[in-house]
């Protein structure tokens, strides 16, 4: 007996997206941890490179499932590709909660990231192609709302776990650590529900599937619907022409290509050198230089996860009205802003901590009265303003350039480029705030403003088109990016004409007016049932 379906796109991306829940889970996994009395007793208080590589092993076992997620999801599906990373889990979360070692912990976090590769970068792919045009921004930030909230969940159960046992006890890490069975095993038991991709579907010749799914996403089932009749004629125009496409790595470059390439993976690479993972990573650090300890120091970093599930789910609201140029040029000019103001405020007023604040070897510089408000304030606004553009924007914008033939592949790409530089920064990070202190912050201000100036000068507006319609944009002779705008869209001018050959009697319907197919060449064929 076959397992029914859920077509809904937001009950399918709730439930797809808590391989993004994965990945917070993992962040603050560590981040609720590192400034906890058993963890720096237990591990010999890490500091310097051997923290960056606990802290940067995620990232690296990620660039593995990334460079890999592309062939998984074409061979599989983009569905079961996300199943397969769940696997990757539960085995590095059993090494981790076993851990005896730095070593077997990273070894642990290195499993959990191929995990977080694949499912990092098909899920936003998933989402993309069984979304409506109009709405794909929107579902696509669900995945970003995803990660937020298993940051922020994982966060407070890793406080809450810091005050079980002894200072000298493992019980607390092993058992916030252990937590994290529960979304891998929930998303398990819940993904036989989601359908498969119809766009997959279609490339794999599976095109009786495709109709019927594409059907029941976008128009509760009716194949006659105009939308479905438009989008499954551009869903097969696009694909038969990409099938005369180069082999292997050509496709990539070939006529215009190459900047599809150079977008999806820059975008991501921008976002992790944007510098906010110092705060998602390292808050616990940046707030003990701010004069923040204890407690209090875990609950502001708290607060400020808090936020940006808060100001996410504003982007939730606009993104698809907006567009996403906007989002991401101003949002990194905000960025700078922050990084700039946090850095200027340490090295003026500063006071250095040879042997690290509070015991702790990552942190050398403080500061104390109004200069680290302001710490504290522009740490929290850069957050408010990632969480509004380049957090939830680089996921949506690299999902959306790509072409079907390319896609899966494609977004390991930039899921690639994501994790090399998560990967470096992490490993840069803990040895940076130690030798060069506030000078970290001028350093990525820098980056932001570079990531501005290539958004503006190299990527097209995407919201409001379909996916067919976004590979014209990139194509040799397509308008500059900086001339693009939101929607300009010729799908609703596509469903238009359905109509009225609907309307004219050219299409013919059977009695249940569910096996109409438009063909490349406008006629219409019959699918059988």
């Amino acid at each position: 007996m076959a397992i029914p379906k859920i077509y809904n796109t937001y009950f399918l991306a709730i439930i797809s997206t808590i391989g993004g829940m994965l990945f917070g889970f993992d962040i603050s996994s560590l981040s609720a941890i590192v400034g906890t009395k058993q963890y720096i007793w237990y591990f010999n208080n890490p500091h310097g490179i051997d923290q960056g590589a606990i802290g940067s092993a995620l990232a690296a076992g990620s660039i593995v499932g990334a460079a890999a997620a592309g062939w998984l999801s074409d061979k599989f599906g983009r569905r079961d590709s996300i199943a397969f990373g769940c696997l990757w889990w539960l085995v590095g979360t059993a090494v981790q909660v076993s851990t005896h070692s730095i070593g077997q912990l990273i070894a642990g976090r290195l499993i959990n990231g191929v995990c977080v590769g694949i499912t990092s970068s098909q899920v936003p792919v998933y989402l993309a192609e069984i979304s409506k045009k109009d709405k794909r921004g929107s579902i696509v930030v669900i995945q970003q709302l995803a990660i937020e909230f298993g940051i922020l969940i994982m966060f407070f159960i890793g406080y809450g776990c810091s005050f079980i046992g002894t200072p000298e006890s493992t019980a607390s890490f092993r058992t916030a650590w252990g937590i994290q069975f529960v979304p891998a095993a929930l998303l398990l038991l819940l993904f036989p529900l989601l359908p498969r991709s119809p766009r997959w579907l279609a490339k794999v010749g599976r095109v009786e599937e495709a109709i019927d799914v594409l059907a029941r996403i976008q128009a509760h089932g009716d194949r006659t619907d105009p939308l479905v009749v438009a989008e499954w004629e551009e869903i097969t125009t696009t694909l038969a022409a990409e099938r005369n496409s180069l082999p292997g790595w050509r496709k990539f470059v070939y006529k215009g290509m190459w900047k599809r390439t150079f977008a999806g993976a820059s975008v991501q690479a921008w976002q992790q050198l944007s510098g906010a993972n110092v705060m998602t990573y390292y808050v616990v650090y940046v707030f003990l230089m701010a004069g923040l300890t204890g407690n209090v120091n875990l609950i502001s970093g708290g607060i400020q996860y808090a936020l940006f599930i808060i100001f996410t789910v504003v982007t939730f609201f606009f993104i698809d009205r907006t567009g996403r140029r906007p989002l991401l040029i101003y949002g990194a000019l905000g960025m700078a802003i922050c990084h700039l103001v946090v850095g200027g405020v340490l090295g003026s007023y500063g006071v250095d901590v040879p042997g690290g604040v509070q015991g702790n070897a990552n942190v050398v510089i403080s500061v104390s009265g109004s200069p680290s408000h302001v710490v504290i304030a522009f740490s929290y606004l850069l957050i408010i303003v990632y969480a509004l553009t380049l957090a939830p924007v680089a996921w949506v914008y690299a999902s959306e350039v790509w072409s079907l033939e390319t896609r899966a592949y494609g977004m390991g790409i930039a899921a690639t480029a994501n994790w090399l530089f998560n990967f470096a920064l992490g490993l840069f990070v803990p040895p940076a705030f130690h030798n060069i202190s506030w000078k970290t912050f001028i350093i990525f201000g820098v980056l932001c403003i570079g990531a501005a100036i290539q958004a503006y000068v190299s990527y097209p507006e995407t919201a409001r088109k379909s996916l067919e319609e976004i590979e014209e944009m990139f194509r040799p002779g397509g308008p500059k990016p900086w001339q693009t705008k939101v929607g300009q869209s010729h799908l609703e001018e596509h469903i238009q004409t359905v109509l009225e050959q609907q309307r004219k009697g050219s299409i013919s319907y059977t009695e249940d007016k569910t096996d109409i197919l438009h063909t490349e060449d406008g006629a219409t064929s019959k699918m059988e049932s």
